[in-house]
């Protein structure tokens, strides 16, 4: 069975769309991550230095597998103060056993933890420790995958240079190993770079080289994921066609897969590729199939994020009445969450539409 790392694979919001009309913009403004920032986390030094007591010695291997296990659950349902919880108590028991490999698997699991949190210093510090643990023994495969992670988190942060450089070091280990999952990845992730700095013809020829090395491998997510960056890159230069052809794909191979995030990407995607054209009929059509999905996760952002999204729609449809009742049940979500970005762009919207 495949690991899955989940901090590997990153999205990137198109925000300039050279050959598209300029109001589309808002729509992908819209699909942009919403994250609650102020979530508090427990220091990763202060729980793995604390003094283990006499149960603590006692608890199994077992029993923190089981803990990794559920805390990915936990994640997964977008429960990261469970499994924050669940992880470090995972850790605390790996330490005290001197088990490297699974303390480095359960760093990875903290950091898309933390990130999940809002709290990037928490999230740097556990790459870096699963870095550390990968390169003392000399595990090319979870140096890899730890590279091409702490790449991501530097293109979260704007730091795009950083990013490249740490994405294509893992590139180079990938080579050398013959890591044919590997070599998919980084290619992958470096096309997110490519795309992040504007360079679209770039990002496309290295998303296509590779979509190679993942289809050798039958990695159906990994491609997904990857065909999702071809999408955004098309619809950055308004290649609508090969934007259709990418989006719809991916959202197949996810669909297959039972891969929510990266199926709700592709609906996203093609959402706006539609709406860019002024097909908002089957615009919506998809957002009804988004709809169903999301709600299968129960995640107020995936609620705030379709409604926001409907709201534009139906604004450019001249249905104002409709787009207003939308924009207010999005506001209502973006309160509960505290998000005072999506809160202030989606009362700005509203205000347009007074006295339409």
């Amino acid at each position: 069975m495949k690991q899955q790392h989940l901090l590997s694979e990153n999205m990137i919001t198109i925000g300039n769309f050279k050959k598209l009309s300029s109001g589309i913009f808002h729509i992908i403004l819209f699909t942009s991550l919403f994250t609650n920032t102020t979530a508090k986390a427990i220091d990763i030094t202060q729980q793995i230095q604390r003094p283990l007591n006499s149960s603590a010695d006692k608890l199994s291997r077992d029993v923190a597998d089981r803990l990794v296990k559920q805390g990915k659950q936990q994640l997964s349902l977008r429960f990261p103060e469970k499994t924050l919880k669940s992880a470090l108590e995972a850790l605390e028991i790996y330490h005290s056993l001197g088990d490297l490999k699974a303390q480095g698997s359960t760093y990875e699991l903290l950091a898309n933890t933390y990130l999940q949190l809002g709290d990037i210093k928490n999230a740097e510090d556990a790459l870096r420790r699963q870095l550390a643990i990968a390169r003392d023994n000399r595990d090319f495969q979870n140096q890899i995958f730890a590279l091409n992670n702490l790449g991501n988190l530097f293109l979260e942060k704007g730091a795009n240079v950083a990013a490249q450089k740490t994405m294509e070091e893992a590139l180079v280990i990938a080579r050398n190993v013959s890591n044919i999952e590997g070599q998919g990845l980084s290619l992958s992730n470096l096309s997110l770079v490519a795309i992040r700095r504007g360079d679209y013809n770039k990002a496309i020829k290295i998303g296509e080289y590779a979509l190679t090395f993942r289809r050798q491998i039958g990695d159906a997510i990994g491609e997904a994921n990857t065909l999702n960056n071809l999408g955004d890159a098309y619809l950055a230069i308004g290649d609508y066609q090969n934007t259709i052809g990418s989006y719809g794909l991916a959202m197949r191979l996810a669909k297959g897969s039972f891969e929510r995030p990266n199926q709700l990407r592709a609906i996203d995607g093609l959402v706006t590729a539609h709406a860019a054209v002024g097909r908002y009929d089957r615009a919506l059509e998809l957002l009804e199939t988004r709809v169903a999905i999301a709600d299968s996760i129960r995640s107020p952002a995936e609620d705030l994020k379709y409604l926001a999204i409907s709201g534009d729609i139906y604004e450019k449809m001249g249905n104002f009445t409709k787009a207003k009742d939308l924009y207010n049940r999005a506001i209502s979500i973006a309160q509960k969450l505290e998000d005072s970005k999506q809160q202030t762009l989606l009362v700005n919207r509203l205000n347009d539409l007074k006295g339409r």
